[in-house]
C-alpha cells in the first residue's frame, strides 16, 4: 500500500466497506468525504490502477454497470497498514 497516493488509499477503504459498489456509488462516497466533486477522468483510472496492482476486483452488476470488490491482497494490504498506524496513534 506504500505506493499508493492517498486518494487511491481512500477509494479501497470505500470499496472494502461496501457490497459491491459501482463506480458512481464509489463517487458519491468519495465526494462526500472529500466535500468536492470528483470527475471522471480522476476517479476511474485511480479505480484501474487499483485493479491492476490486485487490490480490488473489477466485475458486472450488468452490461453498463461495473462493481468493484476487495480482493484478498487488498484486504490484507489496509490490514498491515492499520497494523502500522498502530503504532503511531
Amino acid at each position: 500500500m506504500d505506493d499508493l497516493t492517498g486518494f487511491q488509499r481512500d477509494l479501497l477503504y470505500v470499496i472494502a466497506g461496501a457490497d459491491q459498489p459501482s463506480g458512481q456509488t464509489v463517487k458519491a462516497e468519495i465526494e462526500s468525504y472529500y466535500r468536492s466533486d470528483i470527475n471522471h477522468g480522476r476517479l476511474y483510472p485511480n479505480l484501474d490502477t487499483l485493479v491492476n496492482k490486485g487490490l480490488v476486483d473489477k466485475g458486472q452488476h450488468d452490461r453498463r454497470t461495473n462493481y468493484y470488490e476487495i480482493s484478498d491482497d487488498g484486504r490484507r494490504s489496509i490490514d498491515e497498514r492499520q497494523q502500522w498506524e498502530q503504532q503511531y496513534v
